[in-house]
């Protein structure tokens, strides 16, 4: 087997499939040490975990560290493991801490927060995320969502949208993106922060690692914040996750006639914190309010209420005085702002109240 390090250990026994990571964790309590684990006998490792278990750990000494190392760096992929002094600290305190995490960008310091929600969000929903991301991101704080289509997208969004760092955590190998229509977000936020797994390349986007997966995102963060989410979803499960650890809960309030707000609705009777905008986290979490902008005109004012939803500029150039020459200068003016986004099609909505 060759193994010389704790660090090829970690790695060697992170890569065994169909193993949880809860028994790993357990096997190495048990020996004191992930190369005592893999230096077991065949006997002694079915009488630990069983024979099918045994079997796929005895099947890890066949390969090599160098190799696994070998095909992240051909995929531009940096790994870290509990052994190694860069892996996130915020990770190593969890319950079922990752044993090995492979990183495509970098892992950008604290603060971190973690922005999420439901995949199907209403128009409002996705701008209050969009906005809640850029905010965050102009105050210094990197976003941490999954990339899912959704709320998860808006934020990263609206941090890249300030030039600000975001850290996208996935449910598969790195080598694949999911959603697939994400991929050139995915590769935005590799420029500007990283993506993160803790699954091998060649790992496919199975249901039950979605779960998994926002242990993570809770995990690399201080708070998270839910916008958009019914009752029985995957951004309660990360705010659940994010009480066990530790961290703060934030919920945005939305309409009693919106299902998807009863999710944070739950969460704010059970005592987290309300978040109107991000300054509401920023505040708790002792972290400098950005300097504002400009503050907005009447004219301003008047073209965000036309763009509480996408519009095209020719739609509404008749309705603006001056025509189409005063529109654009205060789209731009807008969009230079913060205040407005445009969207593909060449069409525009805003991202403020």
């Amino acid at each position: 087997m060759g193994i010389v390090t704790e660090q090829d250990a970690w790695l060697l026994l992170n890569a065994v499939t169909g193993l949880s990571l809860r028994r790993k964790h357990a096997l190495v309590a048990r020996t004191g040490d992930p190369r005592a684990v893999l230096a077991l006998s065949d006997d002694r490792l079915a009488e630990l975990c069983g024979p099918k278990a045994a079997s796929k750990i005895a099947a890890a000494r066949t390969h090599t560290a160098d190799a696994l190392r070998a095909q992240a760096q051909r995929l531009g992929l940096r790994i870290l493991t509990l052994a190694d002094t860069d892996y996130p600290d915020c990770l190593r305190t969890i319950v079922d801490p990752p044993l090995a995490v492979y990183v495509r960008g970098q892992v950008p310091p604290d603060p971190r927060v973690g922005v999420v929600g439901t995949r199907r969000p209403s128009h409002e929903g996705e701008e209050v995320a969009f906005g809640i991301g850029r905010d965050l991101a102009q105050a210094g704080v990197c976003v941490v969502s999954g990339l899912a289509r959704g709320i998860d997208a808006a934020a990263h969004r609206g941090a890249l949208e300030a030039s600000g760092p975001t850290i996208a955590v996935l449910a598969c190998g790195l080598d694949q993106v999911y959603p697939p229509e994400h991929r050139d977000l995915a590769d935005r936020i590799a420029h500007r922060g990283g993506l993160i797994s803790e699954h091998p390349p060649g790992t496919p986007p199975l249901p039950h690692h979605f779960p998994a997966r926002n242990r993570i995102v809770s995990g690399l963060a201080r708070a998270v914040v839910v916008v958009e989410a019914r009752l029985r979803s995957g951004a309660l499960i990360t705010a659940d996750f994010a009480l066990e650890q530790g961290r703060e809960v934030f919920a945005v309030p939305g309409s009693v006639l919106n299902p998807r707000s009863r999710g944070p609705h739950r969460l704010l009777r059970d005592g987290a914190h309300l978040a109107e905008s991000a300054d509401d986290v920023l505040e708790l979490l002792g972290i400098p309010l950005p300097a504002r902008s400009a503050p907005l005109s009447a004219d301003d004012r008047a073209l965000l209420d036309v763009l509480s939803q996408p519009r095209h500029p020719d739609e509404i150039a008749g309705s603006c005085p001056g025509g189409a020459a005063a529109l654009g200068a205060l789209l731009t003016s807008l969009e230079l702002r913060g205040a407005v986004r445009r969207l593909a099609g060449g069409r525009y909505v805003r991202t403020v109240r």
